[in-house]
């Protein structure tokens, strides 16, 4: 096969969304977006690429992330640094700066879209994959952390999911890790030896990433560290117990883990993670935390925040076997036509009835003609629950025939196409979404 012929395929690890799993993608997005307005969030959309000292002064220099993951790459024509977002927070604070958004007080928003990462792809970790995500900016209470998880938790719900557990940490502040960074330093260095070279290298300039290590070999030294729970003072003791109150006020069940320390610089105080047991290693289904340094590493005015993200594919993994996906949708009719003269008037009944909110498929055969017997085959096959059948003596009468297609006992029907209103709502026999 010549080089010109030869078959393109997608790029490894970005997959078409083909239409029944982007139906259940839009459902998921729906669902989303309800459930953040009644808790008075609102849409933010970010562009897709950003200027990469975006991304490497706000997820951290030695972070994964940047240091193995990110597109980046060279604009052609003015050379600037540029990078396929990563994850979406880094861009909301940068567009909250850039246009001032919290000039008349704190802000709810959401987001969802694609983000990349160059990773070994696998179930559940692709190299494009959606996120949905919420960032509260502005408010410095706990009670907004607990706003966000009870609201990740609530979705969570609707949609279907039970098995998760819910597992939270304090970060404290800046002065608290840098006790608890020299701590680490100092155990770490009396354990050289058990140390792999990643956290060897990490050492110094970033050891919070050595305890995210996911190198088994490691896990006990890992696991006798010093915590930075012990070093929080007061005031991180106090917001972190005011958000297990509310969240045990509203029934939702946590577990301490004092190893959570989440995988990107900015976050501070409160993180979490919800996670489950049934999709191996790409356990996490939603995390956030609260980033009240970011706005400032990012040249903004000081400025309190606190966000999550949810993975979309993995939230869709979890559901394909249970019975809360919907089914892809099917049309409510399928308009079979016995003459192709007559289509201009066909198509403008088939308007009408879509007008009245009816779900109904023309035939159309690239052949130029299709017989009864084969429309009929095609209607059945599209699971429609009706078929209009425009014949040409019942066009001459401006009538259309309704024949039900899963019910054989049902006799067909005639009904005038001038009265498209009064019958209309009888053809829409669409199950009510879960």
């Amino acid at each position: 096969m010549s080089e010109g012929s030869q078959r393109i395929v997608a790029v490894k690890g970005m997959n078409d969304l083909l239409p029944g799993r982007s139906h259940r993608v839009e459902w998921l997005e729906s669902r989303a977006r309800e459930l953040f307005a009644r808790y008075a969030y609102r849409n933010i959309r970010t562009p897709i690429v950003e200027t990469t000292p975006l991304f490497v002064r706000g997820l951290g220099e030695v972070t994964d992330v940047v240091e193995k993951e990110m597109y980046s790459f060279e604009d052609r024509l003015n050379g600037d640094p540029l990078t396929l977002r990563p994850e979406a927070t880094a861009g909301v604070v940068r567009a909250a700066i850039e246009h001032n958004l919290l000039y008349d007080g704190g802000k709810r928003l959401y987001y969802m879209g694609p983000m990349f990462r160059h990773e070994r792809p696998q179930k559940g970790r692709y190299r494009q994959f959606d996120q949905i995500g919420a960032e509260a900016m502005g408010f410095a209470g706990p009670e907004v952390d607990a706003e966000l998880i009870v609201m990740a938790a609530q979705l969570l719900h609707e949609l279907g999911l039970r098995d998760l557990r819910l597992e939270l940490n304090s970060l404290g502040i800046s002065s608290e890790r840098s006790a608890h960074r020299m701590a680490l330093i100092a155990y770490f260095e009396r354990h050289l030896a058990l140390l792999d070279a990643d956290a060897r290298r990490r050492l110094h300039s970033n050891p919070l990433r050595v305890l995210d290590s996911k190198n088994p070999a490691m896990r006990a030294v890992i696991d006798n560290a010093p915590r930075l729970f012990d070093f929080l003072g007061p005031e991180s003791r106090t917001h972190f117990d005011r958000v297990l109150a509310i969240l045990d006020a509203n029934g939702i069940a946590c577990t301490i883990q004092h190893r959570l320390v989440r995988g990107l610089d900015y976050y501070t105080k409160t993180v979490f993670e919800f996670i489950t047991d049934q999709l191996g290693a790409q356990g996490t289904v939603c995390a956030g935390g609260r980033y009240d340094g970011l706005f400032a590493q990012l040249g903004g005015k000081p400025t309190p925040a606190v966000g999550w993200a949810m993975g979309m594919d993995r939230v869709l993994d979890l559901l394909d076997d249970t019975e809360h996906m919907p089914d892809t949708p099917v049309p409510d009719a399928y308009a079979i036509v016995a003459e192709p003269a007559t289509y201009p008037e066909v198509l403008r009944v088939l308007q009408e009835l879509r007008r009245h909110g009816v779900c109904v498929q023309m035939h159309a055969d690239t052949a130029g003609a299709s017989s009864l017997k084969s429309q009929f085959k095609r209607a059945d096959a599209s699971g429609a629950t009706y078929a209009l059948v425009f014949a040409q003596d019942e066009m001459a009468h401006r009538q259309v025939a309704i024949k039900h297609l899963r019910d054989a006992s049902i006799g067909q029907i005639l009904r005038p196409v001038d009265d498209i209103a009064n019958w209309a709502p009888t053809l829409q026999s669409r199950p009510l979404s879960h």
